[in-house]
This record gives C-alpha cells, sequence and structure tokens, in this order.
C-alpha cells in the first residue's frame, strides 16, 4: 500500500505565500505522476497542478504564474509553492500519487489533505 502525508497548510493573508509537501511511502516501485488537487467546502473538486515522472508540469488557469510543483525523487516528495495568494485559494488541498507498487501493479493514492486558508 502507499501512504500520503501532506503538511505546510496554514493560514495566511491575501499576497502571502505558502509551501506545501507530500510525502509518499509504501510499496512504490514508481511513482508517474503526483498532482494537487483542492476542495473549497460546496465546490468540486478541482486540479491545481501535476508533475509527471519526465518532469512535464500543468497548472489549472486560476493558479499559473503563482503556483509552482516540484518534485524531491529520492524522497518520493511533492511541493507546491504558492506565492501572491488570494482568498479563493482557500480549500483543503489533497495529493494524489499514480504509482507502480512494488508488485508491479498500478494505482492512484490520496493523501488526508491539508486546510490552506487566506484571510485578512
Amino acid at each position: 500500500q502507499v501512504q500520503l502525508v501532506e503538511s505546510g497548510g496554514g493560514l495566511v493573508q491575501p499576497g502571502g505565500s505558502l509551501r506545501l509537501s507530500c510525502a509518499a511511502s509504501g510499496s512504490i516501485f514508481s511513482i508517474y505522476a503526483m498532482t494537487w488537487y483542492r476542495q473549497a467546502p460546496g465546490k468540486q473538486r478541482e486540479l491545481v497542478a501535476t508533475i509527471t515522472a519526465g518532469g512535464g508540469t500543468n497548472y489549472a488557469d486560476s493558479v499559473k504564474g503563482r503556483f509552482t510543483i516540484s518534485r524531491d525523487s529520492p524522497k518520493n516528495t511533492v511541493y507546491l509553492q504558492m506565492n501572491s495568494l488570494k482568498p479563493e485559494d482557500t480549500a483543503v488541498y489533497n495529493c494524489n500519487a499514480f504509482v507502480e507498487l512494488t508488485t508491479r501493479s498500478k494505482g492512484s493514492y490520496w493523501g488526508q489533505g491539508t486546510q490552506v486558508t487566506v484571510s485578512s
């Protein structure tokens, strides 16, 4: 199995910055992609940013130019640097990893989430 642990959330003022971390552990052979999602109360979950094994990235239009996703592959950790935060960025942020297990099966796994609140 795979465990994902997010950290770095908190309360920040508009215009501020936060850096989220997601550390994956377990019976992982390879991580194909890691993705940050977010969900605000009463809203649908949305994709925020993705990074693939090859280093390619993509972002939601709403965060382009403000957020940066990166990874530390030896640590199976992905980061989300969030700058110029806006109140509409307030949400629970969850990390998802699409992985190949040591059994050679593939699947997606979720972390428990970390709360980001942007408020003055």
